[in-house]
C-alpha cells in the first residue's frame, strides 16, 4: 500500500505528478492551442522547482528537501485557488493581468488593419473546465494532493 513506502519513493511520485501537471499544461498550450494567462505561467514554475527538488531528493534524501518539495506544490496550489478565484468572479484579479496587455506587439503591427496580432489572454476568463473547475481549480486540488504526498515524504526522511 502507499503508506509503507521510503521517502524517495513518495517525492518520486509527488515530482512525478508535479513533472505530469507541467506536460499537461504544456499539451493544452502546444497541442490544444490554449495560451496561457500570466497567473498560468506563475503556476508553471513551483511545479518546475518541485521536479528539480525531486532529482536532489533522489540522490540525497533529506527531510529539508521534502518540505521544500510541499512548499513548492502548497505555493502552486495557492496561485491556482487564486487564480480560480479571478475566473469565476469572486475577487478581482491583477491589473496587470486580467487587463490585457500589448507588450512586444510593434507599433506598425499595432496600426496595421491586417497584421495578425493575437489577442491577450486574459485571467479573469476560463479558458477550459471539468466538472465545474478550470485548470486553475484542478491544478489548486492536485496540487494540495502533491504537497500531502511530499508530507508524507518528509514523515519518512
Amino acid at each position: 500500500m502507499l503508506t509503507n513506502l521510503p521517502s524517495r519513493a513518495y517525492a518520486a511520485i509527488a515530482g512525478l505528478g508535479s513533472a505530469a501537471l507541467l506536460a499537461g499544461a504544456f499539451a493544452f498550450e502546444h497541442l490544444g492551442g490554449l495560451a496561457p494567462c500570466a497567473l498560468c505561467i506563475w503556476q508553471r514554475w513551483p511545479h518546475a522547482a518541485a521536479v528539480v527538488i525531486m532529482g536532489l531528493a533522489l540522490l540525497m534524501p533529506s527531510r529539508w528537501l521534502m518540505i521544500l518539495g510541499a512548499l513548492a506544490a502548497l505555493t502552486t496550489a495557492g496561485v491556482g485557488g487564486f487564480h480560480m478565484g479571478v475566473e469565476y468572479g469572486w475577487w478581482e484579479g491583477l491589473q496587470s493581468c486580467s487587463g490585457g496587455s500589448i507588450s512586444g506587439i510593434s507599433v506598425d503591427d499595432l496600426l496595421n488593419p491586417n497584421a495578425a496580432v493575437a489577442a491577450p489572454v486574459r485571467c479573469d476568463a476560463v479558458a477550459w473546465s471539468l466538472f465545474g473547475l478550470s485548470m486553475a481549480g484542478w491544478n489548486m486540488v492536485i496540487s494540495l494532493g502533491l504537497a500531502a504526498i511530499w508530507g508524507l515524504a518528509a514523515s519518512r526522511s
